[in-house]
């Protein structure tokens, strides 16, 4: 008589469970809508070498709202002198609130303030700007294809009373409403013309990353985001923070302590900001270590709907780490149409992952964003041609020679 095949009988129960599952998250939740936060126009722009006329930036936000993305990181009101790519970031305000862009969704956008000087600079340029009132900047008073030129000098551009210096690596930045909170993809508070607008803060994970970063200790940074909070709930403004460097520093090397990325990811949301970005800064994380930090996460009792993850790409690995957030749970991921971006303060760091290969990647498992995969990749070769980079997105260049077969 035969001896059964236990093997074989195994094997039969996995192939059946593979067929019935999507994914091994143990939230109730399936990973059906998934939040895209494009952070393209500031985490992506603010490292390039080569000023980048306000018109482009514009254009950008403008062809990035016709794509279904609901979440647009558009500035950063800094120090010109630290971050000169984001001087013009009162223009962008401006225009935003006096011009909005058509888009088939309200959309939220987003501002970076390192401090509470910079957050009261943003208050006083939207407290100034009525609906239609403001001047269409959107138009090149001289040759719309003018070059980019340098950027200007520090001199030419510091502020009276400049802000501190401030991250141009902003790990990530994805918003969300606190009506939100249980719906992925429900739009922040509307304005009066449907759209939103929002801050976003940062702090980092290792106290070295944090002296060269933003020139104080992590305790330091805390305080610092304390008044902006307070300031920003007087005013109703939804806080977005992120916490750089949690998956390895280009100082303190890649075993970050996921306890200590908890604890200060625990801090922020108490002092009363809505959602954590929590930011692979380096693109050192890997799916076991980003399991650990999601488990971490966990345990001290974070729930993932405060909470957003940021990768970039520099090994590969940016796509794998998504997944392994899907399946614990998570449901908004930060990144960058062309795969645009870097961290100045991370040699060797590339850019975000690429929203068109984060699109592909999650509609290919069943999740839906909202987000036309088609438009999004026709615009990071439009922005990788305007900057004269290589288009980072392989996803991107597969669609576009798809469509023009």
């Amino acid at each position: 008589m035969a001896k059964p095949n236990h093997f074989s009988s195994l094997t039969h129960q996995l192939v059946r469970q593979r067929k019935t599952r999507c994914f091994s998250s143990t939230s109730s939740r399936f990973a059906g809508e998934v939040r895209i936060i494009e952070v393209g126009p500031r985490d992506g722009l603010q490292n390039e070498k080569t000023s980048i006329p306000l018109v482009t930036k514009l254009e950008l936000i403008r062809r990035l709202a016709q794509t279904g993305v609901r979440d647009i990181e558009a500035g950063s009101f800094v120090a010109p002198k630290w971050v000169p790519q984001m001087a013009n970031s009162t223009n962008v305000l401006n225009h935003l609130l006096g011009h909005p862009p058509s888009a088939p969704y309200p959309i939220t956008f987003n501002y970076l303030v390192p401090n509470l000087k910079g957050l009261q600079n943003l208050l006083r340029t939207a407290d100034d700007v009525k609906p239609g009132t403001a001047p269409d900047l959107s138009q090149p008073k001289d040759d719309p294809e003018d070059p980019l030129t340098p950027p200007p000098s520090p001199k030419e551009q510091e502020e009276a009373e400049p802000a501190p210096i401030t991250s141009t690596e902003d790990p990530n930045e994805m918003p969300s409403d606190t009506s939100g909170v249980h719906d992925p993809v429900k739009p922040a508070p509307s304005s009066a013309l449907g759209n939103g607008t929002e801050i976003s803060l940062f702090t980092s994970a290792t106290e070295a990353f944090s002296k060269a970063n933003t020139n104080c200790s992590i305790a330091e940074s805390l305080e610092r985001c304390m008044e902006i909070v307070a300031l920003a709930k007087s005013r109703s403004i939804r806080v977005r923070g992120y916490v750089s460097v949690a998956l390895g520093c280009p100082y303190e090397g890649p075993d970050v302590a996921p306890s200590k990325v908890a604890e200060v990811t625990a801090s922020l949301l108490e002092m009363g900001v809505d959602e954590v970005s929590v930011a692979d800064t380096t693109g050192m994380g890997t799916a076991p270590r980003t399991r650990d930090l999601l488990k971490a996460l966990s345990a001290a009792g974070i729930a993932n709907q405060d909470l957003a993850l940021h990768f970039h790409d520099t090994y590969g690995q940016a796509l794998v780490n998504v997944v392994v957030g899907l399946e614990h749970g998570i449901r908004a991921f930060d990144s960058s149409v062309g795969g645009l971006g870097g961290c100045p303060y991370s040699k060797g760091a590339t850019g975000n992952v690429a929203t068109e290969d984060l699109v592909y990647c999650l509609h290919s498992l069943g999740a839906t964003t909202g987000v036309n995969v088609e438009k999004m990749s026709e615009i990071g070769e439009w922005i990788s041609t305007k900057l004269g980079r290589e288009n980072d997105s392989r996803a991107g260049k597969a669609v576009l020679a798809r469509l023009r077969a």
